[in-house]
């Protein structure tokens, strides 16, 4: 409701539930929806269940997903400091995996879903306000059907705590705002600092899981997230690099 609500403010809910009758459109998008689906389900079921600093380690590992995603389904060429970012964080998912006498699934399937999500939407080229909203118009029929069971069966939260139903349905702007601000921002910001501002979000996710929720941090797992840390300061120094280079050719040109 309110992505339809920002829609017909922006006078764009013509065209895009015009989109709904494209049957490529609908297919990627149904395809993003499902991705979008598991992320969001797996970082909701991790926090819940005591997992927000490998909920972190999952967006840190998000970034070097991409790069994996450009090289081996773009043909992308990766720099040398991109290849030493990526075996640096492959020896760190070794490390951690080993620590928590596990694969860590739950970073792993936030990276890899987002990372998917993201190339599905690239390819498709939509605006953010248009995807999100159809994808939550597929995904409304689902969910919706899992909330009614759920209230007929005496489970559901909806509608019986004023509180609470008012905060879940803020859930839905708080979503929506951040997606839209991040498009806009990809319009306005250079690319390398787009980049590094996404290292914001698993950082603040680390510090809650560690300072404020108090899990367990052993020695394998600090070893762990610092490998994967200097793999992303060596990604980080790598966009500098490449967006000074990008700058100065511009400058140079004009």
């Amino acid at each position: 409701m309110f992505c339809l609500a920002l829609l017909a403010y922006t006078k764009q809910l013509r065209p895009t539930l015009a989109l709904l009758k494209n049957p490529y459109v609908m297919k990627r998008l149904t395809l993003s929806t499902m991705l979008v689906s598991v992320n969001w389900l797996t970082y909701i079921w991790g926090v819940n269940h005591g997992h927000v600093v490998e909920c972190a380690l999952g967006y840190y590992i998000n970034p070097l997903i991409i790069i994996a995603f450009g090289v081996l389904l773009l043909k992308e060429k990766m720099r040398k400091l991109q290849w030493f970012a990526v075996g640096c964080a492959a020896i760190g998912v070794i490390i951690l995996t080993v620590d928590y006498g596990r694969p860590p699934w739950i970073a792993l399937a936030l990276a890899t879903s987002w990372g998917s999500y993201g190339l599905v939407k690239k390819q498709l080229g939509l605006g953010a306000l248009e995807g999100l909203t159809i994808e939550t118009i597929i995904s409304f029929i689902p969910y919706a059907g899992y909330l009614v069971w759920m209230g007929t069966q005496g489970t559901g939260q909806f509608a019986r705590n004023g509180g609470l139903t008012f905060l879940l349905i803020l859930a839905g702007a708080v979503t929506a705002i951040p997606l839209l601000m991040f498009n806009g921002s990809t319009n306005r910001l250079p690319f390398t600092i787009i980049g590094l501002l996404q290292y914001i979000t698993p950082t603040v996710q680390f510090l809650i899981g560690v300072v404020v929720r108090h899990e367990a941090m052993p020695l394998g797992r600090w070893i762990g997230f610092l490998i994967i840390w200097i793999a992303l300061i060596a990604l980080g120094t790598d966009l500098v690099k490449s967006g000074s280079t990008s700058n100065n050719r511009v400058t140079q040109t004009d």
